[in-house]
This record gives C-alpha cells, sequence and structure tokens, in this order.
C-alpha cells in the first residue's frame, strides 16, 4: 500500500508542474504564482547549463520542453549515433528526447517513458510543436 501512495503523489506533483504554465523547476519559490513562469523558464535554462547543456541545445528544443526537472546530462557521455534506439526514462517534457532525437537522426528512434500522464501529454505537445518524427512518448 505504501508504494502505491508513493507512485501517486509522485503522479499528482509532476502532474501539476506540467499543467502550470511557464515550467518550472526544483527551486523553492518555483510555479509559486503565474508572474513567475517567465523567471522559471529562465532558471530552467540555467540549471540546464549548469549541469552541462549548451545555450545552443537548450534553445533548439519547443518552448515548453525543457521544465528544469534535470539531474543530470545523459547526452554529455551517451555518445549517440545516428540510426540507433533511445530510451528515455522519466523523459518529462521531453528536453532530452528532443536532443537526442537529433543525435540519432531521422534513421532512429527515441522513445520517452514517463508516469504522470499531464508529462506524456505536454510532451507528445510539444513534440507536435517541433516537429519530431522520430520521437514517441508513452507512459
Amino acid at each position: 500500500m505504501e508504494l502505491d501512495t508513493v507512485r501517486k503523489s509522485v503522479r499528482e506533483h509532476y502532474g501539476k508542474i506540467a499543467t502550470r504554465s511557464g515550467g518550472c523547476g526544483c527551486a523553492p519559490a518555483c510555479c509559486s504564482t503565474a508572474e513567475e513562469a517567465t523567471a522559471n523558464e529562465r532558471n530552467a535554462a540555467v540549471n540546464s547549463r549548469e549541469l552541462g547543456y549548451t545555450p545552443e541545445e537548450t534553445a533548439a528544443v519547443p518552448e515548453g520542453a525543457n521544465l528544469g526537472l534535470g539531474c543530470g546530462n545523459p547526452l554529455a557521455i551517451a555518445s549517440l549515433k545516428p540510426g540507433q534506439t533511445v530510451l528515455d526514462l522519466g523523459s518529462g517534457a521531453g528536453f532530452d528526447a528532443f536532443l537526442a532525437a537529433k543525435a540519432v537522426g531521422p534513421t532512429g528512434l527515441v522513445i520517452g517513458v514517463d508516469m504522470p500522464a499531464e508529462i506524456v501529454s505536454k510532451a507528445r505537445q510539444n513534440k507536435t510543436k517541433g516537429g519530431y518524427a522520430n520521437v514517441d512518448f508513452r507512459f
């Protein structure tokens, strides 16, 4: 029963983040008001740069794909090649999946998996906005 409680709590927490405007990260002041939405997006980009993403990478994905929830930069060590298939567990709104899609090219495939339906829905919307034919999101 405790595992179900944890799963439900995680789904609810990240589901709320996915439905808020402007993205959200882990900072204590994050997600407090609508006026902070722009600041939260800037914080997500700053957090990503601190994890080793370049400004070009953070700018290359659809708006709203970078929620600032990452805890590392898997693409920095993945050595992805064209034609490969990538599984992105905890894909969020698609930030790493979209960067990986570029690396594996049109002959590759990126499958993003996350738990909350709201997050997967947001990732799918971002996929459409960005025109990514080689990315699929599942929950």
